[in-house]
């Protein structure tokens, strides 16, 4: 029988900071407009954004809620299969979906 030999498997540390992207225009990129949104917007008071890939969710709330003054309870993410980060964003009940939608263009 022959002897195998063991591989020998290299491993190197990788230190990784957390990213922090400050700006909040740069998280949001834009409003997603479709007529699923558009049924969240009025049905369950959703917003629905493309962001940043590289945004969490704390980031995202936090942009939200400092550019549209508002209260986000929720935020789901996904990526799309065009490979986008689709974030959809619930408004606490004090809030108007559709108000904002409105002041955006959308409706």
């Amino acid at each position: 029988m022959a002897k195998k030999r063991g591989i020998k498997i290299k491993t190197r540390a990788v230190i990784r900071r957390a990213l922090t992207i400050e700006d909040p225009y740069k998280i949001i990129k834009r409003v997603l407009v479709t007529e699923k949104a558009i049924e969240l917007i009025q049905r369950e008071n959703k917003l629905t954004f493309i962001v940043d890939r590289r945004a969490n969710k704390p980031m995202i709330k936090r942009a939200i809620e400092e550019l549209f003054d508002v209260e986000v309870e929720k935020v789901n993410t996904m990526i799309t299969p065009r490979g986008e980060k689709k974030a959809i964003v619930r408004l606490s009940k004090d809030y108007s979906a559709i108000e904002i939608a409105s002041n955006l263009g959308i409706l």
